[in-house]
């Protein structure tokens, strides 16, 4: 199941819950009860190894193992050596009892084993564990989305580093302390850790917090069954969250990395009238403010800003150490690293260079109340870097020329109900379209879809809007009107 880039993992599924769905029928056989599976996999190949990621249930009739006393070791050795979570065999119409070979291997090598009765197709094992991944989602959702609010009301409090410390030992039901580069003690919560745990957190938080360049923003051990962690706090102070938990799963780390970015703020060093007015923007911005409500606290009336959205030339994820370098060279500590797309704000009337390694693209220069309208010129200058494989594009503002001929309110009813047919991605399509002078290929890049999805859209366009897409005096007319 893939994951949403706006929320922590999806959970494995405990293999208990897999075999408590009493409908399904499954029996486990051999090997331990316990098991983490993330995966379904159906293979009937005598070595399904190159085709294993880790973590699977792999399902099999046994068709290929037609002699289990010999062949049965090597082949749930080698499932196990591809990290296979545990094995599913299907009995009828090839066996009709799961070989005892078989059961003896998975005892051997730790694999579980779960006899699946012929009653119970494959297909529907898989479902219940999609379903099963589905539940635990929308659970981890919901403790993520509980803690970033607790933890959010916290910062607010008049004590808040202390506050959101407390919050964050509540919702991990774990300890928590902040420690100094040197590893002295500034804040806990959730009791004092025995002196193993305190001395293996404070060598976890001097692994984060080194002077040598990189280094990791987070680190993890395990002491005594206990889940240590440690993460570093962005300011240059050599902080860092040490974390001590009864388990270590995705939500944890989502909730941490929350707690980070709000320690961070509240940990910076006094900060100059400008600084301080944009960390309260921030602030106000992350629990619910419009941009019109801080735009006063961003920077004097008039002053302009620009939008640059980036990616990785080498098509890798940026990872925070990445992003912070790229704002670093456009001069900005405002950087925001998305799964995919770096997001950076610029003070001042100056606009984006281009950078080594990355494919930027940049919004024009507009005051605090527009950013959400630079945001999305940004990211539409950045599909048009990728689609014409230049390093920088920037928006162009579209003013001057015949265009400003034109009354703004007679332009503007014009282009409503010329356009007004087209829905907001067929609109966005043919912007783009048209832009990339009716390339297929370079507006599928642009868009990330398909080419042929780009022509369907099109054709769509031409029919709604009973225009020729074709002619020129028609293009130019949808051009003008989708400025």
């Amino acid at each position: 199941m893939p994951d949403s880039p706006a929320g922590p993992p999806t959970p494995p599924i405990p293999l208990t819950e897999l075999l408590a769905r009493e409908e399904l029928g499954l029996r486990r056989i051999a090997g331990p009860d316990r098991a983490d599976l993330l995966w379904v996999h159906t293979s009937e190949m005598a070595d399904p190894y190159p085709y294993l990621l880790g973590g699977e249930l792999l399902l099999s009739a046994g068709v290929l193992l037609t002699d289990a006393e010999t062949d049965a070791d090597t082949y749930v050795a080698r499932l196990v050596e591809a990290g296979a979570a545990a094995l599913g065999f299907g009995v009828a119409p090839v066996h009709d009892t799961v070989p005892e070979a078989l059961v003896e291997a998975c005892d051997r090598h730790g694999l579980p084993l779960l006899e699946v009765p012929p009653g119970t197709p494959f297909t529907a094992i898989a479902r219940a564990v999609w379903r099963l991944m589905a539940e635990a989602r929308h659970r981890e959702l919901r403790r993520v989305t509980r803690a970033q609010q607790a933890l959010a009301a916290a910062a607010a409090r008049p004590d808040p580093v202390p506050a959101v410390l407390h919050q964050l030992a509540v919702q991990l039901e774990g300890r928590v302390v902040l420690l100094t580069a040197e590893g002295g003690e500034l804040h806990a919560a959730g009791g004092p850790p025995p002196r193993e745990e305190r001395a293996a957190l404070v060598q976890l938080s001097r692994v984060v917090s080194t002077d040598r360049r990189p280094s990791p923003a987070s680190a993890t051990d395990t002491l005594d069954g206990t889940q240590l962690a440690a993460y570093a706090l962005d300011g240059g102070q050599g902080l860092a969250l040490a974390l001590a938990t009864p388990r270590r799963d995705p939500g944890v780390h989502t909730v941490a990395g929350i707690a980070v970015v709000l320690l961070a703020l509240l940990t910076a060093p006094h900060q100059g009238a400008d600084a301080a007015g944009r960390s309260a923007a921030l602030v106000r911005l992350l629990l619910g403010a419009s941009p019109q409500e801080v735009a006063p606290l961003l920077a004097d009336d008039g002053a302009l800003w620009t939008v640059v959205h980036a990616r990785r030339a080498d098509g890798r994820a940026p990872d925070r150490l990445t992003a912070g370098a790229l704002g670093a060279s456009l001069g900005s500590p405002l950087v925001d690293a998305g799964p995919d797309t770096v997001r950076v704000l610029l003070a001042g009337p100056g606009g984006a260079t281009a950078q080594t390694g990355w494919i930027l693209g940049a919004s024009a220069p507009c005051p605090a109340t527009a950013l959400p309208a630079a945001d999305t010129e940004a990211a539409r200058a950045l599909g048009r870097a990728e689609a014409t494989r230049a390093p920088l594009a920037t928006h162009r503002t579209g003013t001057g020329g015949l265009a400003a001929l034109i009354p703004a309110d007679l332009a503007e009813a014009h282009a409503r109900v010329l356009l007004a047919p087209l829905t907001e991605p067929l609109a966005e399509t043919l912007r783009c379209w048209l832009s990339l002078h009716g390339s297929w290929d370079r507006t599928a890049v642009a868009l990330r879809v398909h080419r042929n999805t780009v022509r369907q859209r099109i054709a769509r366009c031409a029919t709604l809007l009973e225009r020729d897409l074709d002619d020129m005096d028609v293009r130019t007319e949808l051009w003008v009107a989708l400025r």
